[in-house]
């Protein structure tokens, strides 16, 4: 078995495991969106890591003028002109992501990277910096020690190993919340809940499912991604009502018929909902091979001649034999790879096939290249 025909095969596989039948599963409404305004909030900031092994920054002047920040917190003042030695520290980003209804005190993760020279964050430290929202307002303080899943190692002949990304480590709860986000929640008489993706069917059967469970009237479609639900009381009341909507169970529709193809890597994914019409479909493949074998001609010993160098080149064509085949009036995802495998084409001559099975009005399938 070819490496694309296995790769079909588990496409095939996984499909089946999946029980796709033509009828999705019941799925809960809390898996197929969120409520407005219960979201996490980007957090960015700046820092230095410190107590590094010769690995930092050679001469950033972001890492001098922080190490110099860093310093004055505790009153000490460098002279002008001094600049400290920087090949143990390193200038930083720091990111992080602030949950819904995240409190102070709380703690959360962040992601450490360096925006300059350093070859390795391993073994360092990073001293207390400031996480600020996209308002301008700081909404939490980090500092910690890093957590680096990357090794990079120098030779003095200039040979180097990396292993994954050395400049870049993880403070597991380095981060302690310092200011909470207001979500909303306990404004206004209603609730609005957001599908992840628009579908106008979904959208009717969430809306049908909160109206058949709680009074019809409850819920209204504003358009095909948001539902307006009615709500009031305290904050309590809405809480339990969100809770007892995102477990309410509702039958997905079917997806649209889609074949993902990613041009640069040649990955192909097509989800089961994909038919294909009648069509014939047959994949030639020209080989021409040039094969160049050059012969020196010696003269004797003592003549007159010169030593030359003489071409024979060698030209072959050879064109393989496919045979054409026939997609059935609404072929399923199963009987297009078998077809597929039959021809035993690589990935790339695959997208060749799909994109003149769609011009050719034969495949029933939104085709996105990405």
């Amino acid at each position: 078995m070819t490496r694309l025909s296995s790769v079909f095969a588990i496409l095939v596989l996984l499909v089946a495991g999946l029980g796709y039948s033509g009828t999705a599963s019941a799925q809960r409404i809390k898996d197929m969106g969120q409520f407005q305004g219960l979201r996490a909030n980007q957090l960015t900031g700046y820092g230095i890591v410190v107590g590094l092994a010769g690995t930092g920054d050679d001469s950033l002047e972001f890492s001098t003028i922080g190490m110099k920040g860093a310093v004055s917190r505790f009153g000490l003042t460098l002279p002008p002109g001094v600049n400290p030695a920087l090949k143990n520290a390193a200038a930083v980003m720091i990111t992080a992501e602030l949950p819904a209804f995240a409190k102070p005190g709380q703690r959360l993760d962040v992601t450490v990277s360096a925006i300059g020279k350093a070859k390795s964050l391993r073994g360092g430290t990073l001293v207390l910096a400031p996480l600020y929202g996209v308002d301008g307002n700081i909404y939490a303080m980090v500092q910690g020690n890093l957590v680096v899943g990357g090794l990079g190692v120098n030779a003095a002949d200039g040979s180097k190993v990396t292993i994954n990304v050395p400049s870049s480590g993880r403070i597991a709860n380095g981060a302690t919340v310092e200011r909470s986000v207001d979500t909303g929640l306990t404004q206004g008489d209603q609730l609005i809940f957001n599908l992840h993706q628009f579908d106008a069917t979904n959208a009717k059967r969430v809306t049908d499912a909160i109206n058949g469970a709680y009074g019809g009237g409850m819920a209204n479609m504003i358009d095909g991604a948001s539902i307006a639900i009615r709500t009031g009381g305290s904050g309590d009341d809405r809480v339990r009502q969100i809770s007892m909507i995102e477990n309410l169970t509702v039958q997905r529709s079917d997806p649209s018929a889609k074949v993902i193809v990613n041009a640069r890597t040649g990955t192909v994914v097509i989800n089961g909902a994909v038919r294909v019409g009648t069509a014939a479909v047959t994949h030639g493949k020209l080989s021409v091979s040039i094969k160049e074998s050059p012969m020196v001609s010696q003269p004797a010993p003592f003549s007159q001649g010169r030593t030359t160098v003489e071409q024979s080149s060698e030209i072959s064509v050879e064109e393989e034999y496919r045979p054409a085949f026939v997609m059935q009036p609404n072929a399923s995802l199963a009987d297009l790879v078998d077809s597929i495998n039959q021809l035993g084409v690589p990935p790339g001559d695959l997208v060749a096939i799909l994109e003149a099975l769609s011009q050719a009005g034969a495949l029933t399938a939104e085709l996105v290249i990405i």
